[in-house]
């Protein structure tokens, strides 16, 4: 009798390889890892997140057998969602602002989940596409996930994420940087790796327009100066996710620096890669340039750039954003330098 085992797909979530980003380590003089998230089942760094808060209800007894898991998203969670909870046998219902890529919303309804695009509105407004759900979950006694202030999202990466990081590089990462959405990775890995070791560096990678720099650098929930077209990532307020988690400094990376980054990636590299990745990186360059060669620094790929042919990697579309798919990476360099 055959002793192999045969899992489903959820089962699959995490252990994912770091990658060396060879011409960014080059050039900086530090070993810059990223870990290739984009190999989740669902394609995202999310899928972990999703995994961890489905198993937590499961067992609080929050979700049953045949119930409805409800979110609101930018996209990434709710595939995630959408993945494993058809797996675990949950219908997915997903509220997502109509700003989001086409590719994300049809891939969403290609996975069985009902999406209801919403208009973009801030977080304060009543039909914010977060509240939209939790209202929808109260109504119809469906389980809301609540990625922003459920815990066992940043309980997920303290347990999987950040013990494999510490593993793979085999103790000697010296900062770890990601950017904040829900802030669950951040928060989860920084908590793993101090524990480890408390003088690893937990950095914040900010888009421009988002209130994540202020918070950490001066204590404010003010919006920085800009905007940016990164989908999933920027966040306006300190979730639960975020709240008293140890992380030493964060940086603003501007849009144009992160997308010259991951068109070198896919066209030097082999890495096609979302814009939330390229202000990873980004973020990660900054920490190699401002405290010296010879750190190893891990941040985190978040996703590939299938979901973002439409708009990041249209040239037409760029050039209404205002920016350039043809800079050298030098440009890149420079601009995190300032």
């Amino acid at each position: 009798m055959s002793d192999v085992n045969y899992y489903q797909v959820d089962h699959y979530v995490g252990n994912t390889p770091l990658i060396l980003l060879k011409e960014l380590s080059k050039r900086t003089g530090s070993t810059i890892l990223g870990k290739a998230e984009f190999m989740n089942p669902g394609g995202s760094v999310k899928d972990r997140a999703a995994l961890g808060m489905i198993l937590d209800a499961e067992k609080r007894g929050a979700l049953k057998p045949g119930m409805t898991i409800v979110e609101g998203t930018a996209g990434n969670t709710g595939i995630g969602l959408a993945v494993i909870g058809q797996a675990r046998g949950y219908k997915t219902v997903i509220v997502i602002p109509e700003t989001q890529s086409a590719e994300k919303m049809e891939l969403l309804r290609n996975l069985g989940a009902e999406v209801i695009p919403v208009p973009a509105k801030p977080y304060k407004d009543p039909n914010h596409y977060t509240r939209i759900a939790q209202r929808m979950g109260e109504e119809n006694g469906w389980f809301w996930a609540n990625q922003f202030d459920n815990t066992a999202n940043r309980d997920a990466h303290e347990q999987t994420t950040g013990p494999e990081i510490w593993e793979e590089t085999g103790g000697e990462v010296t900062a770890f940087v990601a950017a904040i959405g829900s802030g669950g990775t951040l928060g989860g890995v920084s908590m793993a790796l101090k524990q480890r070791n408390p003088k690893v560096q937990a950095v914040c990678a900010d888009p421009c327009g988002a209130a994540m720099w202020n918070w950490f650098n001066r204590g404010v929930t003010e919006a920085s100066e800009g905007d940016s077209v990164a989908e999933g990532i920027g966040q306006s307020r300190v979730t639960a996710n975020v709240d008293s988690i140890p992380v030493d400094r964060a940086y603003k990376i501007e849009d144009q620096p992160a997308l010259t980054i991951i068109k070198h990636l896919a066209r030097d590299e082999g890495l096609f890669l979302g814009l939330s990745s390229g202000i990873n990186i980004g973020g990660a360059v900054k920490q190699a340039l401002e405290h010296g060669p010879g750190q190893t620094i891990v941040t985190i790929l978040c996703d590939t750039g299938v979901k973002y042919q439409s708009k990041l990697y249209n040239p037409e579309w760029l050039v209404e954003q205002g920016l350039s798919d043809s800079l050298p990476l030098d440009t890149a360099l420079q601009a995190l330098r300032a």
